[in-house]
């Protein structure tokens, strides 16, 4: 199993990504929600869920901020 860190702003909110064999495994964490967790088959699943997750309109960061994210999660 591989992980990823891809965004760490404290020890509540954070996202967090792991690999086995196929499977992708993304977990956001976060002091709103609690844990939420999305399994993936494919990076090509992944980034179009990433894409829609991180939408420009939607993020409430820096665009730097949200590329770094996105850039991060493709080295996953």
């Amino acid at each position: 199993m591989t992980k990823f860190e891809i965004y760490k702003w404290d020890k509540w909110n954070m996202v967090h990504a792991e690999v086995k064999g196929k499977k992708i495994t993304v977990r956001v964490i976060s002091d709103q929600w609690g844990e939420d967790c999305h399994t993936f088959l494919s990076r090509p699943q992944l980034m179009n869920w990433v894409e829609q997750y991180y939408a420009a309109d939607r993020f409430q960061g820096t665009e730097e901020e949200r590329e770094t994210i996105i850039s991060r999660f493709r080295e996953v």
